[in-house]
């Protein structure tokens, strides 16, 4: 990638509203390169989606939960079908804030979901409901819980480390 391109996608990491002429102001280039760079970035999928990250806490959660699982085996297509059904039919009735639930490898795990919860009866009753997903070893199932409301908290959720470290990777 450009370094134009770069430093715009570090920018809109940061904040997503300003527009394309305050973003050619901080980078050094005019409007209209602003606006065709931005274009292809989102044609090219480079650029997925626009959004803001809210406080958490304020809109009622109180938990984030870091949960890793262990697959009985690893699926057929057919069986990855069940286990997708069964995960969508649990979520309709247990409406819950994933992050992100994605296969992976690691701490012997090869699912993790990174969820937001309400309150632990929330992350409780989730963590009942995983255990009717067909093929989940029930006895590698474990989880990391965050209390939001912990002042000592480092760093919440946030862009902007990740967009200020993008922009060292290509001098390095």
């Amino acid at each position: 990638m450009k370094d134009v391109e770069v430093r715009l996608i570090s920018e809109l990491m940061k904040n997503s509203r300003q527009s394309d002429r305050q973003l050619a102001k901080i980078l050094g280039v005019s409007q209209p390169t602003i606006t065709r760079i931005r274009t292809r970035l989102e044609k090219t999928g480079i650029i997925k989606e626009y959004t803001m990250i809210p406080d958490l806490t304020k809109l009622g959660y109180q938990l984030l939960g870091i949960t890793l699982i262990k697959g009985t085996k690893a699926l057929t297509e057919e069986e990855f079908k069940e286990v997708r059904k069964k995960t969508n039919e649990l979520e309709s009735k247990n409406p819950h804030a994933d992050l992100m639930a994605v296969n992976g490898m690691g701490f012997d795990k090869d699912t993790l979901f990174i969820t937001f919860y309400e309150d632990y009866s929330k992350y409780s009753k989730a963590m009942t409901l995983v255990r009717e997903v067909p093929f989940m070893n029930l006895d590698e199932i474990e989880s990391f819980l965050v209390d939001l409301n912990d002042k000592r908290n480092y760093r919440l959720l946030s862009m902007s480390a990740i967009a200020n470290h993008i922009l060292t990777m290509k001098k390095a």
